[in-house]
């Protein structure tokens, strides 16, 4: 019982804190990004894209082979997560069949005290099914990831020199940072999809290690998304007004 009233106050207040640090991450992301690592990234990305694109004959093979590398990445990601998510699939399949098979045997011998009831059952499934939740996504979002990164090593090596409008030629340019931006952005979120599920793969052996994980992984977190000695960074866009 004592478990049981554990799952229903610590899980839900792990899940919060690691919630609102999120919350408060995107905050800063939006709003000042050279505080935070993936906002410098960011940054630091539209100037590669504008680099590459200065010369594609030079720095083309540089820019996909860079690309490529993101793509390999996110499909280990991706095929690792597809994989966690049949095998979380088999053991949901492998527990419900023992509990039905225990259940018919004591109700063959008149056994009626050994019977699991419906919320422990109940309780794991949705420790199961979190989990797999978990996976499912990070595979969906490295699959998006791959999807822009494959975009972005196409139009990475746009000729825009051949452009004559130079409104278009700076459209180009930013259209494919921005493409490059959401390819890694998907991929943080496939990663952050595997963080989720630290946590809950410990709500397996009770409530109070999830909880203890969850804080954990917030502190951890908290120093690697903020950027403490990196400086400032100036806007893509102001660079590139002052250098025309």
């Amino acid at each position: 019982m004592v478990q049981f009233d554990l799952d229903f106050v610590l899980v839900p207040v792990g899940l919060l804190v690691m919630v609102v640090y999120h919350v408060w991450l995107l905050y800063q992301i939006r709003h000042k990004p050279a505080r935070t690592v993936v906002g410098m990234n960011a940054i630091s990305r539209r100037f590669w894209v504008s680099s590459m694109m200065e010369d594609t004959q030079k720095t083309g093979v540089l820019a996909v082979q860079t690309l490529r590398n993101n793509i390999m990445a996110s499909t280990l990601l991706a095929s690792t997560a597809i994989m966690l998510s049949s095998l979380i699939a088999v053991l949901m399949t492998g527990a419900a069949t023992r509990s039905a098979n225990i259940t018919t045997t004591n109700d063959h011998h008149g056994i009626t005290g050994l019977t699991f009831g419906e919320g422990p059952k109940l309780r794991l499934t949705i420790k199961f099914f979190s989990i797999l939740v978990c996976f499912l996504v990070s595979f969906l979002m490295n699959v998006q990831s791959i999807r822009y990164f494959s975009h972005a090593s196409m139009l990475i090596n746009v000729p825009y020199r051949k452009i004559t409008n130079f409104t278009s030629h700076h459209l180009t340019a930013e259209y494919v940072g921005s493409t490059v931006n959401l390819g890694s952005y998907f991929w943080s979120l496939g990663l952050r999809a595997f963080y989720f599920s630290f946590p809950l793969f410990l709500w397996l052996f009770g409530a109070i290690p999830m909880f203890i994980c969850s804080v954990f992984m917030v502190f951890m977190l908290y120093f690697l998304d903020i950027a403490f000695d990196l400086g400032w960074v100036a806007d893509a866009s102001t660079t590139d007004e002052e250098t025309a």
